[in-house]
């Protein structure tokens, strides 16, 4: 399976957008973007034209990049939302708001989603008193994530760091004494990106 090994950077100035993808960098002065607000390559203060599939994948990948989903997973996503009832962009969005990976950045626990996936991926976090190390993990109502015992004293200082850089959405609940975090509800249309104009998305996957 294929890995992006490039800049992060080159990501966002290729969407236009800050994604928020290399955690405190993104909020200082040394953003890629606020120096350089054109797209990456020889050509990239160059704008052309874009023609309507372009402005559907452009969204597509802008979504894709936010969440760090693969092409294929992201697929199965728009799947599942087509199958729930009511508006498949806020089902869509509400499935990627609750990957486990996703629950450990929005609740301040990591400076950025690329970094809470490691910290899921080695082993730092119990769900529901379970040991559980997969990402892409969609978590639920009442669901209880917290740091392992042997992990608190290791993150304590960067989830202290990490906690004060957002807001802490209305459908979490958190401990920042105890690096506990519980999924209170399913993700409120408030809460989802607004940037994201997933009709694009929806329509670019029937097409």
């Amino acid at each position: 399976m294929g890995r992006y090994t490039d800049s992060k950077c080159r990501l966002c100035r290729r969407e236009g957008v800050k994604l928020f993808l290399k955690g405190d960098r993104c909020y200082s002065d040394k953003c890629a973007l606020s120096r350089r607000p054109y797209a990456p390559g020889q050509h990239g203060r160059f704008r052309r034209r874009a023609t309507q599939f372009a402005i559907h994948l452009r969204e597509k990948q802008k979504a894709k990049r936010i969440y760090g989903v693969r092409e294929g997973q992201f697929r199965r996503y728009v799947e599942m939302a087509k199958k729930r009832k009511g508006v498949t962009g806020e089902a869509l969005l509400r499935i990627l708001e609750r990957r486990l990976d996703n629950v450990v950045y929005r609740a301040g626990f990591a400076y950025s989603r690329d970094q809470a996936r490691q910290l899921v991926t080695h082993g730092h976090f119990l769900v529901n008193g379970r040991h559980l190390n997969v990402p892409s993990y969609l978590t639920k109502e009442g669901d209880i994530i917290e740091v392992r015992p042997q992990s608190k004293d290791k993150l304590r200082e960067l989830i202290k760091g990490a906690a004060q850089r957002r807001p802490l959405p209305s459908w979490l609940n958190r401990d920042l004494e105890a690096l506990r975090i519980q999924m209170a509800s399913e993700p409120s249309v408030e809460d989802l990106d607004q940037s994201i104009e997933t009709s694009l998305i929806v329509e670019f996957y029937s097409r």
